[in-house]
C-alpha cells in the first residue's frame, strides 16, 4: 500500500473505498496537524502558482480556513486585521 502522510479532503477516505481501495486514517494532535496545514498551504500554493487556476485559488483559500479554525482564530478576526492594515497602511491594490 502506497504511504502519502498528508492532509486530505474530509470525503477522500469514502471515495478510496467505494473505488475498491483501502486507506488508513489517523487522528493528528493539535500541534502535528497545525504543522501539516502550514505544509498544506505550502503545497497549495505551488499548485495554484503552477496552474494560475481558479480551482487551486479555491483550495489554498480552503487550507487558510482551516489554518485559521485550527489555531482557534475566526474569520471575522482575520477580516478585521485585513481591514485594519488597510485603514493603516492602505489596501491590497498591490
Amino acid at each position: 500500500m502506497r504511504q502519502y502522510h498528508k492532509l486530505v479532503r474530509d470525503r477522500i477516505p469514502e471515495i478510496i473505498e467505494a473505488d475498491g481501495k483501502s486507506c488508513i486514517c489517523e487522528t493528528l494532535s493539535d500541534e502535528d496537524y497545525i504543522s501539516l496545514l502550514d505544509r498544506k498551504l505550502n503545497e497549495e500554493l505551488a499548485e495554484y502558482q503552477e496552474s494560475k487556476s481558479l480551482e487551486e485559488l479555491a483550495d489554498l483559500l480552503e487550507v487558510m480556513q482551516a489554518v485559521v479554525k485550527a489555531r482557534g482564530w475566526t474569520l471575522e478576526e482575520l477580516e478585521q486585521v485585513r481591514a485594519d492594515k488597510a485603514a493603516k497602511r492602505g489596501g491590497g491594490q498591490f
